[in-house]
Protein backbone atom coordinates (compact mmCIF):
# COMPACT_ATOMS: atom_id res chain seq x y z
CA UNK A 1 0.00 0.00 0.00
CA UNK A 2 1.38 3.13 -0.63
CA UNK A 3 2.19 5.98 1.59
CA UNK A 4 1.61 8.78 -0.72
CA UNK A 5 -1.89 10.27 -0.94
CA UNK A 6 -3.86 8.75 -3.49
CA UNK A 7 -6.09 10.61 -6.12
CA UNK A 8 -10.05 11.49 -4.23
CA UNK A 9 -11.99 8.52 -5.38
CA UNK A 10 -15.57 9.17 -7.04
CA UNK A 11 -17.71 9.09 -4.53
CA UNK A 12 -21.57 8.66 -4.85
CA UNK A 13 -23.49 11.05 -2.80
CA UNK A 14 -25.87 8.72 -1.61
CA UNK A 15 -23.99 7.52 0.92
CA UNK A 16 -20.69 7.60 3.55
CA UNK A 17 -17.46 6.88 2.56
CA UNK A 18 -15.47 9.14 4.82
CA UNK A 19 -15.24 6.93 7.76
CA UNK A 20 -11.69 8.14 8.66
CA UNK A 21 -10.09 11.89 8.06
CA UNK A 22 -10.38 13.24 4.98
CA UNK A 23 -8.09 10.85 2.51
CA UNK A 24 -8.08 7.99 5.34
CA UNK A 25 -9.69 4.97 6.83
CA UNK A 26 -9.19 2.60 9.39
CA UNK A 27 -7.25 -1.14 8.27
CA UNK A 28 -6.12 -3.85 10.21
CA UNK A 29 -2.66 -4.11 9.55
CA UNK A 30 0.13 -6.68 9.65
CA UNK A 31 3.39 -4.52 10.56
CA UNK A 32 5.30 -7.50 12.52
CA UNK A 33 4.56 -10.96 10.51
CA UNK A 34 4.02 -11.41 14.13
CA UNK A 35 0.67 -12.95 14.42
CA UNK A 36 -2.90 -12.52 14.54
CA UNK A 37 -2.49 -11.27 17.82
CA UNK A 38 -0.10 -8.43 16.65
CA UNK A 39 -1.96 -7.20 14.31
CA UNK A 40 -2.93 -3.42 14.75
CA UNK A 41 -5.60 -1.02 13.86
CA UNK A 42 -4.69 1.98 12.39
CA UNK A 43 -5.24 4.81 10.03
CA UNK A 44 -3.93 4.45 6.28
CA UNK A 45 -4.41 6.30 2.96
CA UNK A 46 -7.54 5.43 1.31
CA UNK A 47 -5.63 3.10 -1.79
CA UNK A 48 -5.26 4.76 -5.46
CA UNK A 49 -7.21 2.42 -7.66
CA UNK A 50 -4.97 0.90 -10.40
CA UNK A 51 -6.67 0.35 -13.99
CA UNK A 52 -8.48 -2.96 -14.52
CA UNK A 53 -9.25 -2.50 -10.59
CA UNK A 54 -12.34 -1.55 -8.65
CA UNK A 55 -12.07 0.52 -5.28
CA UNK A 56 -14.72 -0.85 -2.81
CA UNK A 57 -16.28 0.67 0.60
CA UNK A 58 -16.30 -2.37 2.45
CA UNK A 59 -19.62 -2.43 4.37
CA UNK A 60 -18.27 -6.33 5.45
CA UNK A 61 -15.33 -8.29 5.51
CA UNK A 62 -15.18 -12.27 5.97
CA UNK A 63 -12.18 -14.13 8.28
CA UNK A 64 -10.62 -17.10 6.02
CA UNK A 65 -7.67 -18.95 7.00
CA UNK A 66 -5.30 -17.34 4.60
CA UNK A 67 -5.76 -14.15 6.76
CA UNK A 68 -4.44 -16.42 9.56
CA UNK A 69 -1.52 -17.38 7.59
CA UNK A 70 -1.24 -13.77 5.98
CA UNK A 71 -0.25 -12.23 9.58
CA UNK A 72 2.44 -14.05 9.61
CA UNK A 73 3.58 -13.92 6.19
CA UNK A 74 3.35 -17.56 5.54
CA UNK A 75 0.70 -17.51 2.63
CA UNK A 76 2.11 -18.41 -0.39
CA UNK A 77 1.94 -14.76 -2.10
CA UNK A 78 3.95 -13.14 0.46
CA UNK A 79 3.15 -9.43 0.98
CA UNK A 80 6.04 -6.54 2.41
CA UNK A 81 4.91 -5.24 5.56
CA UNK A 82 2.81 -3.12 6.56
CA UNK A 83 0.16 -4.17 5.39
CA UNK A 84 -3.81 -4.32 5.60
CA UNK A 85 -4.79 -7.89 6.30
CA UNK A 86 -8.08 -9.25 4.44
CA UNK A 87 -9.30 -10.65 1.58
CA UNK A 88 -13.47 -11.30 1.34
CA UNK A 89 -15.30 -8.24 1.28
CA UNK A 90 -18.80 -6.73 0.65
CA UNK A 91 -19.40 -3.46 -0.26
CA UNK A 92 -20.61 -0.52 -2.17
CA UNK A 93 -18.36 0.74 -5.53
CA UNK A 94 -16.35 4.21 -4.69
CA UNK A 95 -14.64 4.51 -7.96
CA UNK A 96 -14.65 2.51 -11.41
CA UNK A 97 -13.46 2.36 -14.81
CA UNK A 98 -15.39 2.48 -17.71
CA UNK A 99 -14.45 -1.14 -19.09
CA UNK A 100 -15.20 -3.31 -15.43
CA UNK A 101 -18.96 -3.75 -15.45
CA UNK A 102 -19.48 -1.44 -12.61
CA UNK A 103 -20.15 1.80 -11.29
CA UNK A 104 -20.41 3.95 -8.25
CA UNK A 105 -23.26 2.64 -5.82
CA UNK A 106 -23.15 -0.51 -7.43
CA UNK A 107 -23.44 -3.64 -4.56
CA UNK A 108 -20.66 -5.51 -4.89
CA UNK A 109 -18.80 -8.62 -3.58
CA UNK A 110 -15.25 -10.38 -3.91
CA UNK A 111 -12.25 -10.85 -2.91
CA UNK A 112 -8.59 -8.51 -2.88
CA UNK A 113 -5.17 -10.19 -2.24
CA UNK A 114 -5.07 -8.06 1.15
CA UNK A 115 -6.55 -4.79 2.51
CA UNK A 116 -10.10 -6.01 3.06
CA UNK A 117 -9.79 -5.82 6.57
CA UNK A 118 -10.28 -1.64 6.24
CA UNK A 119 -12.83 0.92 4.86
CA UNK A 120 -11.64 0.76 1.58
CA UNK A 121 -10.07 -2.15 -0.69
CA UNK A 122 -8.98 -2.63 -4.09
CA UNK A 123 -9.63 -5.68 -6.13
CA UNK A 124 -8.67 -7.02 -9.54
CA UNK A 125 -12.19 -6.13 -11.39
CA UNK A 126 -12.72 -9.94 -12.44
CA UNK A 127 -12.43 -10.91 -8.37
CA UNK A 128 -15.56 -8.65 -8.13
CA UNK A 129 -18.66 -9.91 -8.20
CA UNK A 130 -22.60 -8.41 -8.04
CA UNK A 131 -24.51 -8.81 -5.06
CA UNK A 132 -28.10 -8.89 -5.44
CA UNK A 133 -30.70 -7.15 -2.91
CA UNK A 134 -31.52 -10.12 -1.43
CA UNK A 135 -27.97 -10.90 0.27
CA UNK A 136 -27.18 -8.81 3.08
CA UNK A 137 -23.66 -7.37 2.83
CA UNK A 138 -22.62 -9.67 6.45
CA UNK A 139 -23.63 -12.74 4.47
CA UNK A 140 -22.41 -11.50 1.53
CA UNK A 141 -18.46 -11.61 3.48
CA UNK A 142 -19.22 -14.83 4.33
CA UNK A 143 -19.20 -16.13 0.75
CA UNK A 144 -16.27 -15.54 -1.87
CA UNK A 145 -13.48 -18.04 -0.68
CA UNK A 146 -15.58 -20.97 0.96
CA UNK A 147 -18.30 -21.03 -1.50
CA UNK A 148 -16.11 -20.32 -4.32
CA UNK A 149 -13.54 -22.78 -3.27
CA UNK A 150 -15.59 -25.91 -2.30
CA UNK A 151 -17.16 -25.10 -5.95
CA UNK A 152 -13.58 -25.70 -7.51
CA UNK A 153 -12.27 -28.64 -5.17
CA UNK A 154 -15.76 -30.76 -5.66
CA UNK A 155 -16.32 -29.67 -9.50
CA UNK A 156 -12.89 -29.04 -10.94
CA UNK A 157 -10.55 -30.67 -8.89
CA UNK A 158 -12.60 -33.86 -7.53
CA UNK A 159 -14.70 -34.52 -10.07
CA UNK A 160 -17.12 -35.40 -7.41
CA UNK A 161 -20.40 -36.95 -8.81
CA UNK A 162 -23.80 -38.23 -7.69
CA UNK A 163 -24.14 -41.13 -6.04
CA UNK A 164 -20.83 -41.25 -4.61
CA UNK A 165 -19.36 -41.37 -1.12
CA UNK A 166 -17.37 -38.01 0.26
CA UNK A 167 -15.57 -37.72 3.51
CA UNK A 168 -15.13 -34.12 4.38
CA UNK A 169 -12.37 -33.05 7.11
CA UNK A 170 -13.13 -29.95 9.46
CA UNK A 171 -16.49 -30.12 8.22
CA UNK A 172 -17.43 -27.49 10.82
CA UNK A 173 -15.23 -24.80 9.80
CA UNK A 174 -16.84 -22.20 7.04
CA UNK A 175 -15.05 -24.69 4.30
CA UNK A 176 -16.04 -27.42 5.49
CA UNK A 177 -19.88 -26.11 5.64
CA UNK A 178 -19.35 -24.76 2.06
CA UNK A 179 -18.13 -28.70 1.21
CA UNK A 180 -20.94 -30.59 3.05
CA UNK A 181 -23.86 -27.82 1.35
CA UNK A 182 -22.47 -28.10 -2.42
CA UNK A 183 -21.90 -31.96 -2.05
CA UNK A 184 -25.39 -32.90 -1.20
CA UNK A 185 -26.97 -30.56 -3.65
CA UNK A 186 -24.86 -33.49 -6.32
CA UNK A 187 -25.98 -35.77 -4.75
CA UNK A 188 -23.68 -37.46 -2.54
CA UNK A 189 -23.51 -39.03 0.80
CA UNK A 190 -21.59 -36.93 2.91
CA UNK A 191 -19.13 -38.16 5.91
CA UNK A 192 -18.31 -35.53 7.87
CA UNK A 193 -14.90 -35.53 10.69
CA UNK A 194 -15.79 -33.46 13.67
CA UNK A 195 -13.33 -33.18 16.75
CA UNK A 196 -16.62 -32.17 19.17
CA UNK A 197 -20.32 -32.79 19.50
CA UNK A 198 -21.60 -29.28 19.00
CA UNK A 199 -19.54 -29.53 15.57
CA UNK A 200 -21.49 -32.74 15.06
CA UNK A 201 -24.62 -31.20 15.63
CA UNK A 202 -23.24 -28.10 13.31
CA UNK A 203 -22.49 -30.28 10.41
CA UNK A 204 -25.88 -32.41 10.65
CA UNK A 205 -27.57 -28.88 10.54
CA UNK A 206 -26.13 -28.04 7.03
CA UNK A 207 -26.93 -31.37 5.58
CA UNK A 208 -23.98 -34.28 6.77
CA UNK A 209 -25.88 -37.93 6.34
CA UNK A 210 -22.91 -39.30 9.23
CA UNK A 211 -21.03 -37.23 11.57
CA UNK A 212 -17.31 -39.24 13.11
CA UNK A 213 -15.24 -37.87 15.42
CA UNK A 214 -11.49 -37.15 14.17
CA UNK A 215 -9.99 -39.44 17.17
CA UNK A 216 -11.17 -42.88 15.26
CA UNK A 217 -12.47 -41.93 11.87
CA UNK A 218 -10.72 -44.51 9.76
CA UNK A 219 -12.01 -47.05 12.25
CA UNK A 220 -15.79 -45.31 11.88
CA UNK A 221 -15.95 -45.02 8.31
CA UNK A 222 -15.29 -48.28 7.49
CA UNK A 223 -17.78 -49.62 9.27
CA UNK A 224 -20.12 -46.82 7.85
CA UNK A 225 -18.84 -48.00 4.54
CA UNK A 226 -18.99 -51.88 5.32
CA UNK A 227 -14.96 -51.71 4.50
CA UNK A 228 -15.23 -50.29 1.08
CA UNK A 229 -14.29 -46.96 1.70
CA UNK A 230 -15.40 -43.51 0.57
CA UNK A 231 -15.06 -42.19 -2.83
CA UNK A 232 -13.30 -39.02 -2.27
CA UNK A 233 -12.00 -36.93 0.47
CA UNK A 234 -11.97 -33.49 0.67
CA UNK A 235 -9.16 -32.25 3.50
CA UNK A 236 -8.13 -28.25 4.34
CA UNK A 237 -6.81 -30.12 7.58
CA UNK A 238 -3.75 -32.20 6.88
CA UNK A 239 -1.16 -32.58 9.57
CA UNK A 240 -1.71 -36.32 11.17
CA UNK A 241 -4.73 -36.74 9.76
CA UNK A 242 -3.77 -37.43 5.99
CA UNK A 243 -2.39 -41.02 6.26
CA UNK A 244 -5.47 -41.97 7.40
CA UNK A 245 -7.46 -40.46 4.96
CA UNK A 246 -5.72 -41.91 2.38
CA UNK A 247 -6.99 -45.48 4.28
CA UNK A 248 -10.37 -44.33 3.95
CA UNK A 249 -10.41 -44.02 0.17
CA UNK A 250 -12.12 -47.29 -1.98
CA UNK A 251 -10.31 -48.31 -4.81
CA UNK A 252 -9.85 -45.54 -7.62
CA UNK A 253 -10.88 -42.67 -4.92
CA UNK A 254 -9.38 -39.24 -4.88
CA UNK A 255 -8.09 -37.18 -1.98
CA UNK A 256 -8.82 -33.53 -2.41
CA UNK A 257 -6.22 -31.25 -0.46
CA UNK A 258 -7.24 -28.34 0.04
CA UNK A 259 -4.81 -26.34 2.87
CA UNK A 260 -2.89 -27.73 6.12
CA UNK A 261 -5.01 -25.65 8.81
CA UNK A 262 -3.79 -28.97 11.11
CA UNK A 263 -0.56 -27.06 10.95
CA UNK A 264 1.96 -29.87 9.43
CA UNK A 265 2.26 -30.51 6.05
CA UNK A 266 1.98 -34.34 5.53
CA UNK A 267 4.16 -35.96 2.80
CA UNK A 268 2.11 -38.92 0.61
CA UNK A 269 4.15 -42.74 0.80
CA UNK A 270 3.08 -43.18 -2.97
CA UNK A 271 3.13 -47.09 -2.33
CA UNK A 272 -0.30 -46.54 -1.36
CA UNK A 273 -1.77 -44.78 -4.53
CA UNK A 274 -0.14 -47.68 -6.27
CA UNK A 275 -1.65 -50.27 -4.50
CA UNK A 276 -5.44 -49.25 -5.05
CA UNK A 277 -5.03 -46.77 -8.07
CA UNK A 278 -5.84 -43.63 -5.66
CA UNK A 279 -4.69 -40.45 -6.55
CA UNK A 280 -3.79 -37.10 -4.57
CA UNK A 281 -5.16 -34.06 -6.37
CA UNK A 282 -4.22 -30.22 -4.94
CA UNK A 283 -7.01 -27.73 -5.37
CA UNK A 284 -5.75 -24.05 -4.55
CA UNK A 285 -8.96 -21.39 -5.80
CA UNK A 286 -7.01 -19.30 -8.08
CA UNK A 287 -8.91 -16.69 -6.49
CA UNK A 288 -6.15 -15.30 -4.22
CA UNK A 289 -3.29 -15.71 -7.06
CA UNK A 290 -1.62 -13.06 -9.09
CA UNK A 291 -2.53 -15.61 -12.13
CA UNK A 292 -6.43 -17.12 -12.13
CA UNK A 293 -7.54 -18.83 -14.68
CA UNK A 294 -10.86 -19.96 -12.69
CA UNK A 295 -14.03 -17.35 -13.60
CA UNK A 296 -15.01 -16.26 -10.54
CA UNK A 297 -18.25 -14.94 -12.71
CA UNK A 298 -18.98 -18.02 -14.13
CA UNK A 299 -18.76 -19.75 -10.84
CA UNK A 300 -21.09 -17.36 -9.24
CA UNK A 301 -23.65 -17.95 -12.36
CA UNK A 302 -23.54 -21.54 -11.07
CA UNK A 303 -24.03 -21.28 -7.58
CA UNK A 304 -26.43 -17.78 -7.35
CA UNK A 305 -29.81 -19.99 -7.52
CA UNK A 306 -28.81 -22.27 -4.60
CA UNK A 307 -28.09 -19.43 -2.56
CA UNK A 308 -31.09 -17.11 -3.70
CA UNK A 309 -33.55 -20.59 -2.93
CA UNK A 310 -31.76 -21.59 0.52
CA UNK A 311 -29.49 -24.48 -0.47
CA UNK A 312 -26.52 -22.48 0.12
CA UNK A 313 -26.27 -20.78 3.21
CA UNK A 314 -22.70 -20.06 5.58
CA UNK A 315 -22.96 -20.58 8.95
CA UNK A 316 -22.66 -17.47 10.56
CA UNK A 317 -21.17 -17.81 14.32
CA UNK A 318 -20.36 -14.08 15.17
CA UNK A 319 -20.13 -10.71 13.87
CA UNK A 320 -17.78 -8.22 15.12
CA UNK A 321 -16.31 -4.70 15.02
CA UNK A 322 -13.54 -3.74 12.87
CA UNK A 323 -11.21 -3.08 16.04
CA UNK A 324 -12.04 -6.91 17.76
CA UNK A 325 -10.07 -8.43 14.23
CA UNK A 326 -7.05 -9.51 15.59
CA UNK A 327 -9.53 -12.12 18.27
CA UNK A 328 -11.33 -13.53 15.69
CA UNK A 329 -8.38 -14.32 13.68
CA UNK A 330 -6.59 -15.93 16.33
CA UNK A 331 -9.73 -17.86 17.11
CA UNK A 332 -9.63 -19.15 13.94
CA UNK A 333 -5.49 -20.13 14.21
CA UNK A 334 -6.68 -21.66 17.07
CA UNK A 335 -9.58 -23.52 15.54
CA UNK A 336 -12.11 -22.17 18.41
CA UNK A 337 -14.04 -20.73 15.37
CA UNK A 338 -16.92 -22.71 14.23
CA UNK A 339 -18.26 -21.65 11.02
CA UNK A 340 -17.45 -18.13 9.18
CA UNK A 341 -16.54 -15.11 11.49
CA UNK A 342 -17.16 -12.01 10.11
CA UNK A 343 -16.45 -8.63 10.29
CA UNK A 344 -19.30 -5.74 10.39
CA UNK A 345 -17.47 -2.12 9.38
CA UNK A 346 -20.48 -0.50 10.80
CA UNK A 347 -20.41 -1.75 14.42
CA UNK A 348 -19.28 0.03 17.59
CA UNK A 349 -16.01 -1.06 19.06
CA UNK A 350 -17.75 -2.91 22.18
CA UNK A 351 -20.74 -4.04 19.94
CA UNK A 352 -20.90 -7.72 18.58
CA UNK A 353 -23.69 -9.99 17.47
CA UNK A 354 -25.02 -13.28 15.87
CA UNK A 355 -25.53 -14.94 12.67
CA UNK A 356 -27.64 -12.18 10.19
CA UNK A 357 -30.56 -13.72 7.71
CA UNK A 358 -29.35 -13.75 4.14
CA UNK A 359 -32.26 -11.52 3.21
CA UNK A 360 -32.31 -7.66 3.52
Amino acid sequence: MSDAPPDQPTQDPTHDVARGHAGSMRAIVNSTDGGPRSLELRELHIPHRPPGHVLVEVRAAGIAFPDVLQSRSEYQHRIPTPFALGSEFAGIVAEAGDDSGFAAGDRVFGVASHGAFADFVVAPADRVLPLPDSIDFVAAAALPINLLSADFALRDRGRVEAGETVLIQGAAGGLGVALIQQAKLIGTTVIAVVSTEEKATLARSVGADHTVFAADFLYEVRQLTDHRGVDVVLDPVGGDRFTDSLRCLAPRGRLVVLGFTGGSIPTVKTNRLLLNNTAVIGAAWEGLMPECLASLPEQWRRLAPAIERGGLRPVISEVVPLSHAPEAVASLDDRRARGKIVIDLSLGARASRTSPNLSR
